[in-house]
């Protein structure tokens, strides 16, 4: 056998050794590492319009240029002063902020988040509750449809440069559309 070749199958040897070592060390410490267990107090939301009201947890969190436009438009469709609706989302992000970030992949029911929001505001603001939802309904539908549209001139390049087929690009503009992905 030749020089070289001890010294590679040597190497080999080596960094198999080395491999299995820290394979074991790792085991070693995933084992006696307590795994938390979620609750549903420290779950972020998930894609849902709450979270343009404050309701998202961790850092993708919108700005309050954002938070101050939403709370304008929920004003003009509930015919409610805006620093009224402001002051009860505030509220609302305040009560609801989660206290431990998210566990990886967890996510709460989109739908009673949503319902807690509304009857937060309907309370906060002296409204039906079904007046708040369908405001927030309709916003929501507006905010899915623009984000679609401006989605569309980035499927239509990718489909012209071969990215994607025409069929991948309908499919995605149907789940944005629909709100099953978003729109960004």
């Amino acid at each position: 056998m030749s020089r070289t070749t001890k010294i590679a199958l040597g190497l080999g040897a080596a960094a198999v050794a080395l491999g299995a070592g820290l394979g074991v060390a790792g085991m070693a410490s995933a084992t006696t590492t307590p795994t938390p267990t979620p609750t549903p107090s420290s779950s972020a939301p998930g894609n849902s319009f709450a979270e343009g009201y404050g309701m998202r947890g961790g850092h993708r969190g919108h700005g309050g240029a954002e938070f101050g436009a939403r709370a304008k438009e929920l004003a003009a469709k509930l015919g409610v002063d805006e620093a009224k609706v402001t002051d009860a989302l505030k509220t609302f992000r305040e009560a609801n902020r989660p206290a431990t970030p998210p566990a990886p992949g967890q996510k709460p029911d989109r739908a009673a988040m949503e319902k807690a929001l509304a009857a937060s505001l309907a309370k906060s603001l002296g409204i039906d509750e079904a007046k708040v939802t369908a405001a927030l309904e309709e916003l929501r539908t507006a905010e899915q449809a623009n984000h679609a549209a401006a989605l569309k001139p980035r499927l239509d390049q990718a489909v012209k440069d071969g990215t994607l087929t025409q069929a991948e690009a309908d499919a995605v503009t149907k789940a944005a559309e629909k709100g099953v992905i978003g729109g960004h």
